[in-house]
């Protein structure tokens, strides 16, 4: 713990500017910084000796939709050589197109694209900002908390047409009189078929 102390102060003292605050939680510390400051205080951690943040952990966002800086982007990175781990964040709006880091950190590339899949958030010099996760045409962006949990289209195999195709959302109630009591018996309209027959 005194470590991730002495940490948080060499961190506060070298990028005083830039921290708009910082705490220590289960054993990792958390920044809070402004999304212009993103590449410089990247590039701090990642190659002061005193902080080696070298490996790039996770790229990540949590939505709330009913704030005016709707996202907030989280940053994980680990310190091999010092055993230690940070969490970087900060928030933006919904049409903000943010810098990439691929040039900080490659293995952000995969990780900015599936943020970009799942939330719509867009980064600015990214190599190769398309889907990931879903489909080139799909439409809508999954984890964003205003998707409707169905989904627009769903998407399956047509043995006439002999591809697949996509067709808009039907809500089925296949199982609207279950019997809950006897399942085993079968539902109630059929219980009443089989007593009239005996």
């Amino acid at each position: 713990m005194t470590q991730l102390i002495d940490l948080e102060k060499k961190i506060n003292s070298e990028l005083a500017t830039k921290i708009k605050s910082s705490y220590i939680k289960h054993n990792h510390l958390y920044l809070n910084i402004e999304v212009e400051d993103l590449t410089e205080v990247l590039v701090f951690l990642k190659n002061n000796s005193s902080t080696k943040f070298r490996q790039l952990i996770d790229v990540t966002a949590v939505d709330y939709p009913e704030e005016k800086n709707r996202f907030n982007l989280i940053y994980l990175l680990l310190s091999h050589e010092f055993n230690n781990r940070v969490i970087l964040n900060y928030y933006i709006n919904e049409n903000e197109i943010i810098p990439s880091i691929t040039e900080i950190f490659p293995s952000a590339n995969w990780m900015e694209r599936e943020v970009f899949d799942m939330y719509g958030i867009k980064f600015k010099n990214h190599p190769d900002l398309r889907r990931i996760l879903t489909d080139y045409n799909f439409d809508g962006f999954p984890l964003r908390k205003d998707f409707p949990l169905t989904g627009h289209n769903e998407v399956r195999y047509s043995e006439d047409e002999k591809k697949v195709i996509y067709e808009p959302v039907k809500l089925e109630q296949n199982y609207r009189n279950f019997d809950y009591e006897s399942p085993w018996e079968g539902t109630k309209y059929i219980k009443n078929i089989n007593k009239k027959n005996d």
